[in-house]
């Protein structure tokens, strides 16, 4: 199937390209982005050589639907969505850290804890719990910014101020607005049954200084859900929870040897497993945003990307 795995436009005004892992941003007269959410899947911060059907449109209609439902809480970036793989907004500087709030005792706090350390970020996890468990309360665990290539690198508030990283002023507003969009998250994902187990959020400044959430917001890529029916059963069974994230890819990542580090290879990818991924990001769209997913016309994803977005920049 097509997908989108690197682009190559050039926009009226453009000044620059950014490549991210999974999306590029092109930089429109030092005023807008056009961030194009590629079908790339990357994972223990490596991009996987295969693209994943349509995960860039589930990944930008997501992010734009929770950037909707949360902008009267928290201002954001976003202006228009002129296209199913392409968000338009501000240009923004980002802030060197991401905002990572945890839930539940899974993931990367799991295998931290089940190393036997109970400090994560600075802060303390309790004793006691088993691998998701719900945390008595959330708990802020950021991460550095890292580049291409790079790992992100867990660090704590402390260090952050310390290095000064960011202020201790503008550390206190994403510490608030990152507790108010994961209150908003969980109450959204409670009435469509799932939990949102743990995500994470990235902000920048414009050009006026105002600080506002940027990129995405609640996807499978930044975020992790677990089905509400049956999660306090599995729990007491000792049993795996039934999950909504990228952590399946993760696992069957480490099930064949990979985790990132030097010298190992990325398993292969079968087109039989590329389909299973892309249903499974399918699923978890049509959960959480509690609607139907009505997949775009892919006969060819850059011609109509490029359409799309001249037209919007040509009429705004």
């Amino acid at each position: 199937m097509n997908t989108i795995t690197t682009t190559n436009f050039n926009f009226p005004g453009q000044k620059s390209v950014y490549r991210g892992k999974v999306r590029e941003v092109y930089n429109i007269n030092d005023d807008l982005l056009v961030m194009v959410a590629t079908d790339r899947l990357s994972a223990f911060d490596v991009v996987l050589p295969k693209g994943i059907p349509y995960k860039g449109q589930i990944l930008n209609q997501i992010a734009t639907k929770f950037m909707e439902l949360t902008s009267d809480i928290v201002p954001n970036w976003l202006l228009a969505t002129p296209d199913p793989n392409v968000a338009v907004g501000h240009l923004c500087e980002p802030f060197k850290v991401e905002m990572v709030i945890r839930g539940y005792l899974s993931g990367h706090a799991a295998r931290e804890y089940t190393a036997g350390r109970r400090i994560l970020c600075g802060v303390a996890m309790p004793e006691g719990l088993k691998e998701n468990d719900k945390f008595p309360t959330p708990i802020i665990t950021p991460t550095t910014k890292a580049d291409n290539g790079s790992h992100d690198e867990d660090i704590s508030r402390e260090a952050i101020l310390a290095n000064g990283i960011v202020s201790e002023e503008d550390y206190l507003v994403l510490e608030k607005y990152t507790r108010a969009l994961y209150q908003r998250g969980t109450e959204i994902a409670a009435s469509r049954g799932l939990i949102l187990v743990d995500t994470k959020y990235e902000f920048g400044k414009t050009k006026d200084g105002q600080i506002v959430l940027i990129d995405e917001i609640h996807t499978p890529d930044s975020s992790r859900y677990f089905y509400a029916e049956g999660y306090q059963e599995r729990q007491n069974n000792n049993e795996e929870q039934k999950q909504l994230s990228k952590e399946f890819v993760r696992r069957w990542l480490i099930e064949n040897g990979f985790q990132g580090k030097e010298g190992q290879q990325i398993p292969f990818m079968s087109d039989e497993y590329i389909e299973t991924v892309s249903e499974r990001y399918i699923e978890l769209f049509e959960n959480i945003i509690g609607e139907k997913f009505v997949k775009a016309d892919i006969s060819n994803i850059n011609e109509r990307i490029e359409k799309n977005v001249l037209n919007y920049l040509q009429n705004r």
